[in-house]
C-alpha cells in the first residue's frame, strides 16, 4: 500500500469515528496514528467522557474483531487469555480461548484488576503471543489493547507497575468537550432516535495490516533522529523534576509514531512538527517525577512541553 492510499483510508476512517466523537480531532488522529504503528493506547480519563464508545468506534470502522473486558478485583489471568478445558467424549484437554484473541481488546478499567491479572497481558502486548501450561499461542495480526482507567478513582485500584505503562506506545486524555460540541452531541441524539451510532467499515483487517507495513516506508532523515534523541537526552538530564528518564523505548516510540503521524498527513517522509505532534503522548507516561512535584499536582505532561521548548527544533527544508 502506498502513503497516498494510507492518507486517503486514514481521511475515511477518521469520518467514519467523527459519527460518534463530536470534536476531538487531534485526540483522534493521535489514536489512528498508534494503531497505524501498532502500539497500544492506554485512555486516562474521568468517567463518561466516550472513551469505551472511542474504542468501539475505530474498531467497527477499521473491520476488525473487537472484545470487551470489564476488568474487576475478582477478575482472573484465565479470564482474559483462556484456559484448558477436559473434554469428557475424547478425553483430552482442549484449550478455549479468551477474549485476548480478537484484533482490538478493551480492557476497561484496567486498574481495578490485580497485578497478576494485569501482568496477564504483559506478554500478550510485547510478543503478540501468550503462554498457557507451557504451550504458546500466537495473537491475530492486527492485535490492539485500549486501555482506559479513571484517574479520581482511587479506592480498590491498583495503580499500573511502570513496566506495564511502558508497554503502552501513547497515554492520551479526552477532556470534556466544549459547549458548542456538548449541543451537537445532544442534536445528534435527537436524530439517531436511538443509543447506538451507526459505524461503516472502511476496510479489512488485512488492508490494516497492509497500512501499518506502510509505515515503514516514512523517510526519516539523520536531523530528525538527532532531535527525537536530544528529546529522550533531555528526560534522562533533568536532575531537578525528573528522577528516571525515558529509556530508548521511548526513542522507539516516537519514531513509529512520527512516521505514521506523518502519513497520515499524506507525506513519505518525517518533519521535526511529527515528532512534537506525538511526543507528550509518547513519553509523559514514562518520566518518574520527583516526589514532591508529585505533592505539588506538577503533570508529566507539563514537564514533557517545557522540554520540548528547550530543545532546539531541527531546520528543515
Amino acid at each position: 500500500m502506498k502513503i497516498e492510499e494510507v492518507h486517503e483510508y486514514g481521511n475515511k476512517i477518521l469520518e467514519e469515528v467523527k459519527k460518534a466523537i463530536v470534536g476531538k480531532e487531534e485526540v483522534l488522529r493521535l489514536v489512528l496514528t498508534t494503531i497505524l504503528a501498532d502500539g497500544h493506547i492506554l485512555i486516562e480519563d474521568l468517567p463518561g467522557l466516550a472513551k469505551t464508545l472511542m474504542a468501539k468506534s475505530f474498531a467497527a470502522a477499521l473491520g476488525v474483531k473487537f472484545k470487551r473486558v470489564q476488568f474487576t478485583p475478582d477478575l482472573l489471568p484465565s479470564d482474559i487469555l483462556g484456559v484448558s478445558v477436559f473434554n469428557q467424549k475424547t478425553l483430552e484437554f482442549e484449550f478455549k480461548k479468551g477474549p485476548v484473541f480478537t484484533n482490538i481488546l478493551l480492557a476497561d478499567e484496567i486498574n481495578r484488576a490485580p497485578p497478576k491479572t494485569q501482568s496477564a497481558l504483559l506478554e500478550a502486548m510485547q510478543e503478540k503471543q501468550v503462554t498457557i501450561e507451557g504451550k504458546t499461542y500466537l495473537l491475530e495480526k492486527p492485535f490492539i489493547v485500549i486501555a482506559t482507567q479513571n484517574p479520581i478513582e482511587q479506592e480498590g485500584t491498583y495503580p499500573l507497575p511502570e513496566a506495564q505503562l511502558d508497554r503502552f506506545l501513547v497515554r492520551l486524555r479526552i477532556g470534556y468537550p466544549s459547549k458548542g460540541h456538548e449541543i451537537e452531541i445532544l442534536k445528534r441524539r435527537i436524530e439517531r432516535k436511538k443509543e447506538d451510532v451507526d459505524i461503516r467499515p472502511v476496510m479489512t483487517p488485512s488492508q490494516l495490516v497492509e497500512m501499518q507495513r506502510a509505515i515503514e516506508e516514512v523517510y526519516v532523515s539523520d536531523a530528525v533522529l538527532e532531535y527525537i534523541v536530544n528529546i529522550i537526552n533531555a528526560t534522562r538530564e533533568d536532575k531537578k523534576e525528573i528522577e528516571v528518564g525515558s529509556s530508548p523505548r521511548g526513542s522507539l516510540a516516537l519514531l513509529k509514531l512520527s512516521r505514521a503521524y506523518a502519513a497520515l498527513n499524506g507525506r513519505d517522509y518525517v518533519i521535526p512538527d511529527d515528532v512534537k505532534a506525538v511526543a507528550i503522548p509518547a513519553l509523559s507516561h514514562r518520566l518518574i517525577l520527583k516526589r514532591e512535584l508529585w505533592y505539588m499536582r506538577v503533570s508529566q505532561e507539563a514537564i514533557m512541553e517545557r522540554i520540548l521548548e528547550k530543545v532546539p527544533v531541527p531546520k528543515f527544508e
